[in-house]
């Protein structure tokens, strides 16, 4: 007879631990760098931008969000193994829409190709230059078109999905879910329409912070917990 066996996931938990705290560094230092420098309004700036500073310019094209996305992974990838049992159902199609939408953000992304646009940009003739204006125009509407807004819905549904599982469960506090949810709702408004959307977006971090920390401290215990079981 073919015994059970009990999967040790305490490497998961400490690793989303660790994350979920970078994810804590990362998002205030991106709020810093678009305080101190806004991106520029147009693609012409953005050229000169990545001409005088290149690491800056990536930045202020969410260099960083790259990072945070594969973050979000792994933690939701934790939480989904941790509430698998109670809510199966819920969690999977959660994790299954939040790793459709991050795969949709990465192409939406124009960072390192308008690095691109810029160096030929000002290596071009005077005569040349308006094709490298083209090209830069066409990736920006990309930044924040189809692939972006599906993203962003896809990422909403994710989250107030895993929220209403965590409120659901006898391991959190429901007080855990709400803050998750009350970031899901101020995300249900897209940061691509408009300033409102920028204003719901940057609304939306407050709660996700304090959420993300919250899992941050569940995730410690269970790594100290299945560590010393």
């Amino acid at each position: 007879m073919t015994q059970g066996f009990k999967v040790n996931f305490q490497p998961l938990y400490r690793i989303a631990q660790l994350l979920a705290f970078a994810m804590l560094v990362i998002i205030p230092l991106q709020i810093v760098v678009y305080v101190i420098s806004p991106p520029p309004d147009t693609v012409q700036g953005f050229f000169e931008l990545f001409h005088q500073n290149p690491f800056l310019g990536l930045l202020s094209l969410d260099f960083l969000y790259l990072f945070n996305n594969m973050i979000i992974v792994l933690i939701y990838l934790a939480l989904f193994v941790l509430l698998f049992q109670e809510k199966p159902v819920t969690v999977l199609l959660a994790l299954l829409l939040g790793l459709i939408g991050i795969a949709c953000y990465y192409p939406s992304n124009p960072a390192f190709e308008m690095l691109t646009l810029s160096n030929q940009y000002f290596q071009a003739l005077p005569e040349q230059q308006a094709i490298y204006l083209a090209a830069g125009e066409c990736l920006m509407a990309g930044y924040s078109g189809t692939s972006f807004d599906v993203y962003y819905v896809l990422s909403t549904i994710c989250l107030l999905l895993f929220s209403y599982a965590i409120i659901k469960s006898t391991q959190f506090k429901k007080s855990v879910g709400l803050w998750g949810l009350a970031s899901g709702i101020l995300m249900i408004v897209p940061s691509s329409v408009g300033m409102i959307g920028m204003i719901f977006s940057l609304l939306s971090l407050i709660p996700w912070m304090v959420f993300v920390a919250l899992l941050m401290l569940k995730f410690k215990k269970l790594a100290a917990y299945n560590q010393n079981t």
